[in-house]
């Protein structure tokens, strides 16, 4: 007769801690679903919060106003970190470089507060000496998340250009190509996984961000988060509930779509190496 596995110690941590991360998130999928208006009654199952979801013009234009910001911040913020992270890792003998690598982390460690209060005081000064912006809306928003999502990129980016091998690009470089197209033709598709993974990240910190935008934002400009902060601070609505549910499961969809193809992409390029 086989006997039972035991569960081992670091088994039982695991599940509960998947539980303790997870759990929230299946009861918030099956109450979107709940009839009633009491986000904590179940009253049968119905979809009439997803129909509202949809019928609510202030959560959709907060949506889209979210997702243009974070998409142009996560664009930029590829390019800034990428250079960031390029001149740091191979520019060694470069006077100021760990300067500019305190700088570039610094965000990564300020305070939210800190970080919107002086972004929103350079604005401020910005307007009152060059007349720029007149208001702030969604540009400086973009800049304000472009800011601090720069750092991560730079991190994700320069950990993966350690990882490069310098003699193939020396060898390029060898048979004549400039260093521009060597970066082309050999380093950037070798840290693609990494430009992907860092703007991902960046997307994903933008479209989440509610503290820096409250600061660098105007009347006129009004991220998602800020709606969903402002409704559930009157009581929380189940249109938020189905809201939440929609970004989880896009957010859910785009990860694994991007695993997946970063683990195809790997594999070939260990099968061509």
């Amino acid at each position: 007769m086989v006997k039972a596995r035991a569960f081992s110690f670091s088994g039982v941590m695991l599940i509960v801690g998947l539980l303790f991360l997870y759990l929230p998130m299946f009861v918030l999928i099956v109450y979107s679903f709940n009839a009633s208006r009491l986000v904590t009654v179940w009253a049968g199952f119905s979809t009439q919060w997803y129909v509202a979801l949809f019928q609510d013009q202030q959560i959709l234009s907060a949506v889209w106003m979210s997702l243009q910001i974070a998409f142009y911040a996560a664009s930029m913020a590829v390019c800034l970190g990428t250079l960031c992270a390029f001149v740091i890792t191979r520019f060694q003998r470069m006077r100021g470089r760990t300067l500019l690598s305190s700088m570039i982390t610094a965000p990564l460690v300020m305070p939210e507060v800190i970080t919107g209060l002086s972004l929103l005081l350079l604005f401020v000064q910005l307007a009152q000496i060059t007349g720029w912006p007149a208001d702030r809306g969604m540009v400086t928003i973009w800049i304000a998340h472009t800011t601090f999502c720069s750092a991560y990129v730079a991190v994700v980016v320069s950990a993966r250009l350690r990882e490069v091998d310098r003699s193939i690009e020396e060898a390029a470089m060898d048979l004549g190509c400039t260093p521009l197209k060597t970066f082309f033709v050999i380093t950037l598709p070798v840290i693609t996984p990494a430009l992907i993974s860092g703007w991902l990240l960046a997307f994903t910190l933008s479209l989440d961000d509610l503290v820096i935008a409250s600061f660098v934002s105007g009347p006129g400009a009004t991220t998602l988060p800020m709606v969903v902060f402002s409704s559930v601070r009157m009581g929380v609505s189940p249109k938020i509930n189905a809201l939440a549910t929609l970004i989880i499961l896009t957010v859910s969809l785009i990860a694994f779509v991007a695993w997946y193809w970063m683990r195809r992409a790997e594999k070939r390029r260990l099968n061509g190496s």
